[in-house]
């Protein structure tokens, strides 16, 4: 929890990273650190949209993580498990980073709609601005700036131009700073980072300089001499001084001459002179009556040029801030202490030590939390966080061991924070309060106690976090791939882990699901081993206890001849699933590593989260290989060939669900010549793919009876309308010719199909269109007649290939008709292809996509 203000340097192992966990530099070489380049822009940013903390974030070597490079206004510790975070992670770091655009989340709530992951690991009220970090044109970063979500509301269109002179500033620094940078590749890719971040302080508020003057002082012929600042401090001008002590003590107030005349002593009998206190005359204000200004005298005794001479070599602090403030605390009935950023107290005045009973010299420099046992309550830590992450006043109240209450009130700032502590009754409504009031009357200032005023979070222990991030996260996993990807991103990041490989016991053996990190072929060995087998992952398993290895000499020890690789320490924990052994999951850092008994705790959770996803994504992906069986069977795995037409299709699922849906497409040949058809059952499920089955079926049936379009879209309505399976699809149905290219188009609630003409150049075709299939059992389905030109090309399409979230249909079916008419159309399935590519791109894929092309000659 320690707060660093420079990049740790330190004993560095042979491959050259330092033992402090990481490489401390930017990777430019000598060049440079990494806050020469960053300090003064991150600054900038902090001050120029009126926040009260600042962060960098800079890639990783592997490119797979964010690292968090520098700090300012914030404590390191308070960030610990944002350090690193995946680059594919829903946080607004990652986001901002990925889509090199600049972020503003006004407030907490603004935050949890977008990002609920963040919010769980950081539960306070704060705003954020997010904007990528450049070097070179080139995304390598991302400069993030706190902000009181209290202070006055910034429009969202404000916050790129208020931060633009800091990135700017940024990427020139670090476009100079990788220039020198030996290694291969352009400057900007030589951009990245490994070490722990940098803290650096914020600019302090002027405040009154502390003054010292120096003087020499005869003690045997009692002559001084004194710079300009002690006589400054002494009120004395350079012409005026005569160079002995009475011209001094005729500034001093004559109640304190007995301070100044027993330094004397002091010094001959001691050697040295300890804060000896009194006041001097000071005229600056020109009053009349001249006030006095508090000054101590601090000393040593040596000996003169001739070895007789005795002086004190001794120096005037000007004491009038520091000393009267601090006996002004002495005074107050209430109890105040100050913590500095990282939340180490740094001064509790008399009363302080009545309340809390503990001493001073216990608590300077400690974290109160871990001194007084009955303050451990990862609550009251969670109220320093919410103050020093808000900006804003936090308050609570506390039970003493004895009996009696406290309360507690934190006013923080970006530089720590100021703590007032008094006695109190017990919170209005409260058993205590209730109890105390049946037996004594109503309790004094019982009432009078109010709400905590600002932001209280609930309590939870910093080590929970992961937990709770990780909870969060894989409530949204659904394969197993999703959870193995959601493990590794959150977990190698949060713990610094560098390796990570997850196994599954299938059969009585060990298959590995998902490995990160390992070099390539190392864990092939370990590849269907027995559980049998002496292997720690093995034990883990079958003992259902994690095991932890802190050194390469502890592994070994355990686990003679046992074959490793570059990690350094080891933790092997169980995947157990409602008392059902799942598999193991490796966890390697590159350095020795000390599990703490919070680290061991949290990484024993998240296993067991983790298995319990696994077990479930397990399940799904078996029933989904069913659905997906089912589907692939219900399409048709080749189309017919007909004369005068190249036909093709495509079928992409989605990515969300069971990514199976009621998507088909089909060519069918009639006695009049070739039905082209495709259609879209509402769902993702296999009652979707069953009902396109039945529907695919039908229409086959209908068509192969040569009747017209309109007939088979309507008797085909009917069917589905008496399945009552509750569910909808939309259809479209051309009747094509291939002799004269003159054809019959029916669109049931379907999306327009596209031509593409001989020229090239493409249109949307506006067919007459009916209601959904199932809606109305006796609907009537309008034709439109069509004739197409020889070198024509017709698409027809689901919705899945041309709605996009975010974006409405027409900008989707423009976007793709423009494709149409911009690609070659000499071979069909290249065509196909590249329409195909846009859905292929997307991340997030909500609906299934089909694709039917047909090129008439």
């Amino acid at each position: 929890m320690d707060e660093a203000t420079a990049v740790p340097d330190g004993p560095r192992s042979p491959d050259g990273r330092s033992r402090g966990g990481g490489d401390g530099r930017v990777r430019t070489g000598d060049t440079g650190r990494i806050e020469d380049a960053l300090t003064a822009p991150l600054i900038e940013a902090v001050r120029d949209l009126g926040g009260y903390g600042g962060l960098v974030y800079l890639r990783s070597r592997d490119r797979r993580s964010l690292v968090l490079a520098m700090v300012t206004g914030v404590p390191r510790s308070l960030l610990r498990t944002w350090w690193r975070v995946p680059v594919g992670g829903a946080l607004p770091m990652a986001e901002a980073y990925r889509r090199d655009e600049t972020l503003w989340l006004p407030d907490e709530r603004a935050t949890m709609v977008r990002f609920p992951h963040f919010t769980a690991g950081l539960p306070y009220s704060f705003g954020s601005a997010y904007r990528p970090v450049r070097a070179g044109g080139e995304v390598v970063g991302v400069l993030v700036v706190l902000r009181s979500a209290a202070r006055s509301p910034l429009d969202a269109d404000s916050v790129e131009p208020a931060l633009r002179p800091a990135g700017q500033a940024m990427e020139e620094r670090l476009t100079r700073l990788a220039a020198g940078a030996p290694g291969t590749g352009s400057a900007p890719y030589r951009i990245e980072y490994d070490g722990e971040p940098v803290g650096v302080r914020l600019p302090t508020p002027a405040v009154h300089p502390v003054r010292v003057g120096l003087i020499d002082w005869d003690l045997d012929a009692d002559r001084c001499t004194a710079d300009d600042e002690a006589l400054a401090l002494l009120g004395i001008g350079r012409a005026d001084f005569g160079g002995t002590m009475a011209d001094i003590e005729a500034r001093v107030s004559p109640d304190d001459l007995h301070e100044l005349r027993a330094s004397r002593h002091d010094a001959l009998t001691l050697g040295r002179v300890r804060c000896r206190h009194f006041r001097v005359r000071d005229d600056s204000a020109g009053d009349e009556e001249a006030g006095y200004r508090p000054v101590e005298l601090w000393g040593h005794l040596v000996r003169g040029g001739t070895g007789s001479d005795r002086i004190l070599v001794g120096a005037l602090v000007d004491a009038g801030s520091g000393l009267t403030a601090a006996e002004a605390a002495e005074r107050l009935p209430d109890g105040l202490f100050s913590l500095d950023q990282d939340g180490r107290l740094t001064y509790a005045n008399r009363r302080c030590e009545e309340l809390l009973g503990g001493g001073r010299e216990a608590l300077l420099g400690r974290y109160p939390w871990e001194v007084i046992t009955w303050l451990r309550d990862p609550a009251y830590e969670d109220r320093y966080r919410a103050a020093m992450l808000s900006q804003e006043p936090v308050s609570f109240l506390v039970r003493h061991p004895a009996g009696n209450w406290l309360s507690f009130v934190l006013y923080p700032d970006v530089h720590g924070l100021t703590g007032r502590v008094h006695p109190t009754g017990p919170p209005t409504g409260s058993e205590a309060a209730r109890e105390a009031e049946a037996a004594t009357g109503p309790v004094p200032g019982a009432a009078a106690v109010a709400p905590p005023p600002g932001p209280v979070a609930a309590a939870r222990a910093g080590a929970l976090y992961h937990v709770v991030q990780m909870a969060s996260v894989l409530t949204q996993a659904v394969t197993v791939e999703d959870v193995c990807r959601a493990v590794s991103e959150q977990l190698l990041p949060a713990f610094g882990v560098r390796e990570l490989a997850l196994y599954t016991v299938r059969d009585g053996r060990m298959y590995l699901l998902w490995e990160s990190g390992y070099p390539e072929g190392f864990l092939t060995p370990f590849e269907g081993v027995t559980l049998d087998t002496q292997l720690p992952g093995v034990h883990a398993l079958t003992t259902r206890l994690p095991l932890f290895f802190e050194s390469p000499e502890e592994l070994s020890l355990a686990y003679p001849g046992i074959t490793l690789d570059r990690m350094s320490a080891w933790s092997f924990l169980p995947l157990i699933a409602s008392g059902h052994p799942v598999g193991s999951c490796i966890l390697g850092w590159d350095t020795p590593h000390r599990f703490t008994a919070d680290e061991r705790s949290a990484l024993t959770a998240l296993s067991g989260l983790a298995a319990q996803a696994l077990e479930r994504a397990r399940l799904y992906d078996a029933e989904s290989a069913v659905a997906r069986g089912l589907q692939e069977g219900l399409l048709p795995h080749r189309l017919p060939a007909v004369e005068g037409l190249r036909t093709t299709g495509r079928y992409l699922p989605g990515t969300q669900g069971m990514a199976i849906g009621g998507d088909w497409y089909d060519v069918i040949t009639t006695g009049r010549g070739v039905a082209l058809v495709i259609g879209d059952v509402e769902g993702h499920s296999v009652g979707a793919a069953a009902v396109m089955g039945q529907l695919r079926s039908a229409v086959h049936a209908f068509a192969a009876s040569e009747r017209p379009p309109q007939e088979v879209i309507a008797h085909t309505n009917r069917h589905l309308a008496e399945l009552e399976s509750d569910a909808f699809a939309t259809c479209c149905y051309i009747e094509l010719d291939p002799r004269t290219g003159r054809a019959l188009a029916v669109r049931a609630g379907h999306p327009p199909p596209l031509l593409r003409h001989p020229d090239g150049h493409a249109v949307t075709l506006d067919l007459v269109g009916g209601v959904m299939l199932g809606v109305e059992p006796d609907a009537a389905y309008p034709v439109t007649a069509l004739t197409l030109a020889p070198g024509s090309v017709l698409a027809l399409y689901t919705d899945g290939l041309v709605e996009q979230p975010g974006s409405d249909i027409d900008t989707g079916i423009a976007e793709v008709r423009r494709c149409l008419a911009d690609t070659p159309a000499d071979s069909v399935d290249h065509l196909a292809d590249r329409l195909m590519r846009t859905a292929h791109r997307a991340r997030e894929r909500p609906d299934d996509v089909a694709l039917l092309l047909t090129a008439y000659r």
